[in-house]
């Protein structure tokens, strides 16, 4: 097995050898020579040790709607990269190779942090997403690419399940720019269900942190599984979550759920589900809600909600800016919450 192996951050030690791992909110107890529920962070001799430092497992040049962020630099193409690994084992995770597994043996693309940015400056991208799997258990490398990413004035994501902890993200806060969530539901049994994770709460309290103590621009998503997170409960305690606590102007994308992985047994999501979701959130005061994996679609675009004027239409990943002026619309003034600027 390629390993790119580095003493990890955030970790305490136990008596008998043991060692806690304070990365994700499993905050993972970790006996002598065993595994934290990432399967990338591995106890040796009571050290706890990250096994894929910069060991990339998939990388490409996307635009940024596709993470998807529709109101951070929109238009922008953005260098992406996955590693290996994940703290949730979602039943429905598109990229269950990846995500679901161990660091396979014939892995061998190591990507250092001044690779990443030399590969994003030769594709004239404007920034850096860490994706594809969950980028908080890869905390040590994408820190320091984002550091590397700051200095080089390119802007820096997360596409996240949000359960990395409290002090992971006071780490990385002052180096990331965009923080694009998975709200996957909002009930104790969905999230049993679906990930066997128990204390999802935790996701709203640092989504929250990342907004307002690090200024980063938040984007929400929720993928509509049918029979199991479509009930209006579920998705009116999103959206007034959403915006209660992050703000009207906060966006919202509604996805399409195909078959995959362990979940198979189940149909394609309505488009009439993900409508009255879109009306669930517009009911609950939310001005951004869309649609995904509808190309097409008529939400896919925004539209002024004081004026009406349409300010951003997209197609797919064809983006064309028709009314912004920076975060404003250009007709007639209205805060947008776009963010088409970067520290």
């Amino acid at each position: 097995m390629k390993q790119n192996v580095r003493e990890a951050m955030l970790y305490e030690p136990l008596p008998n050898s043991r060692v806690r791992c304070n990365v994700c909110q499993w905050r993972c107890v970790v006996g002598p020579d065993k595994f934290g529920v990432c399967r990338v962070r591995q106890n040796r001799d009571g050290k706890l040790f990250v096994l894929n430092y910069a060991l990339a497992s998939s990388t490409a040049v996307d635009p940024i709607e596709k993470k998807p962020l529709y109101h951070f630099v929109p238009g922008s193409q953005v260098f992406s990269l996955g590693g290996w690994g994940c703290n949730f084992h979602c039943q429905d995770c598109q990229n269950w190779e990846i995500a679901c597994t161990d660091i396979p043996p014939d892995a061998s693309q190591i990507v250092t942090p001044e690779a990443t940015i030399e590969v994003t400056r030769r594709y004239n991208a404007a920034g850096i997403a860490w994706t594809y799997n969950e980028p908080g258990i890869w905390l040590e490398y994408t820190l320091d690419s984002a550091k590397l990413a700051r200095q080089n004035k390119l802007y820096t994501v997360y596409v996240t399940n949000g359960f990395s902890t409290p002090e992971a993200l006071d780490i990385i806060g002052p180096y990331l720019d965009a923080w694009r969530v998975d709200i996957k539901g909002f009930s104790d049994a969905f999230y049993r269900n679906l990930a066997k994770v128990t204390k999802w709460r935790g996701i709203l309290d640092v989504t929250k942190r990342a907004q307002e103590k690090w200024g980063m621009h938040v984007e929400a998503v929720t993928n509509i599984i049918p029979t199991m997170n479509d009930d209006e409960e579920q998705l009116r305690g999103i959206a007034n979550w959403i915006c209660l606590e992050l703000g009207e102007l906060t966006p919202w994308h509604v996805t399409r759920f195909y078959p995959h992985h362990r979940i198979n047994n189940l149909p394609p999501t309505p488009t009439a589900t993900l409508e009255r979701a879109i009306a669930i959130g517009h009911e609950a005061g939310l001005r951004f809600v869309y649609a995904g994996n509808i190309p097409g679609h008529p939400s896919e675009s925004t539209t002024c909600y004081s004026c009406g004027k349409l300010v951003v239409r997209r197609h797919g990943y064809q983006v064309q800016l028709m009314g912004l002026v920076g975060s404003k619309c250009r007709f007639c003034g209205a805060e947008l919450n776009f963010r088409t600027t970067v520290k």
